[in-house]
C-alpha cells in the first residue's frame, strides 16, 4: 500500500510502520518518527510516488497546532462545515450506522475478513492512530458538503477554510508530467479534468476533480455546472465494478440549460 517497490515494502514492515489505519495502540506521530529514520525512495520532485507523505503532513498540522490531529480537523473543518458524521473512530450511538466492508466471493457478497487490518476499526481497537492520509468513515451528505467548500472557493455558509487562491493552487498541476497527462492532471489530493478531457466527453467541464476511497468510494465535483457526484460504497478485493465511470457518464449527458 504504501509504496509499490517491494524493497521499501519490506524495509517499511521491519521498521513497523503503520498504513492506512489500525485498530493497534499506535499514534500517528510515534509511526512517522519511525519513518524519519529510513531512506528515501527517491529525491523529491524527481517523480511521483504514492507514500505516507500525508501522514507526515498530519503530524506536523499536530505539531504546529498543539492539538491532537482528529481534534484539529474536527473544530477547524467539521464542525464549522456541519460535517457532524464524519469521524476517524466512531461514537457508540453511531456503531450501527457504519455500512460492513464486503468482497464478492463465487458471486456473492461476504464480509471482508481479517488480513493486516481489521476493517471495523471505526468502532473498536485503541482508537488513537489519526491518519493524515486514511482512516476517516463519514456520508455522502457529508462529503458533498465539503466538496461544496472547494466549489465555492473556500467558503461555505459564510465560513472560510481556504482562500480562493488556495484553493486555485490546489487544484493546479502540481505533478507535471511525472503523474497522470493527458485527459487529467494532478494536484493537491485531486485528479483534475483537463481541456482533452473534457472534449473526450463523460468527465465534466475543465477543471472537474475527484478522487477515491480505500473501500472503492467515489466523488467527482464540477465547478462549472455546479455538480457534485458521491458514491458510497463499502467493498474490497478483486471486484469488477464499473459504476463509478458510468454513473459519471450517465449524469453530464442529462445537463440542460
Amino acid at each position: 500500500m504504501i509504496d509499490g517497490d517491494e524493497r521499501f515494502k519490506k524495509i517499511y514492515a521491519k521498521a513497523g510502520i503503520t498504513d492506512l489505519f489500525t485498530t493497534e495502540n499506535i499514534s500517528i506521530g510515534e509511526s512517522v518518527k519511525k519513518l524519519a529514520q529510513l531512506p528515501l525512495h527517491h529525491n523529491p520532485g524527481e517523480k511521483f510516488t504514492y507514500s505516507e507523505g500525508l501522514d507526515v503532513l498530519g503530524y506536523f498540522i499536530e505539531v504546529v497546532s498543539g492539538m491532537p490531529f482528529d481534534q484539529f480537523l474536527r473544530t477547524r473543518i467539521f464542525e464549522p462545515l456541519g460535517m457532524n458524521d464524519t469521524w476517524f473512530y466512531l461514537p457508540d450511538d453511531k456503531h450501527a450506522r457504519l455500512v460492513t466492508v464486503q468482497e464478492k466471493v463465487e458471486g456473492k457478497w461476504k464480509k471482508y475478513p481479517l488480513t493486516f487490518y481489521d476493517t471495523d476499526y471505526p468502532k473498536k481497537g485503541a482508537k488513537r492512530f489519526f491518519s493524515g492520509g486514511a482512516g476517516l468513515s463519514s456520508t455522502a451528505k457529508d462529503y458533498a458538503t465539503f466538496l461544496q467548500m472547494y466549489l465555492n472557493g473556500g467558503e461555505l455558509n459564510g465560513r472560510r477554510l481556504l482562500s480562493r487562491t488556495t484553493v486555485q493552487s490546489i487544484m493546479g498541476n502540481q505533478t507535471d508530467d511525472k503523474f497522470g497527462g493527458g485527459k487529467k492532471h494532478y494536484g493537491l489530493a485531486f485528479g483534475v479534468v483537463t481541456a482533452e478531457g473534457q472534449d473526450a466527453g463523460g468527465e465534466g467541464s475543465v477543471g472537474t476533480f475527484d478522487w477515491g476511497g480505500y473501500f472503492n468510494t467515489q466523488y467527482f465535483a464540477d465547478p462549472k455546472e455546479n455538480i457534485i457526484g458521491v458514491l458510497m460504497k463499502q467493498t474490497q478485493g478483486q471486484i469488477d465494478d464499473p459504476t463509478g465511470w458510468k454513473f459519471r457518464q450517465m449524469v453530464f449527458p442529462t445537463v440542460a440549460d
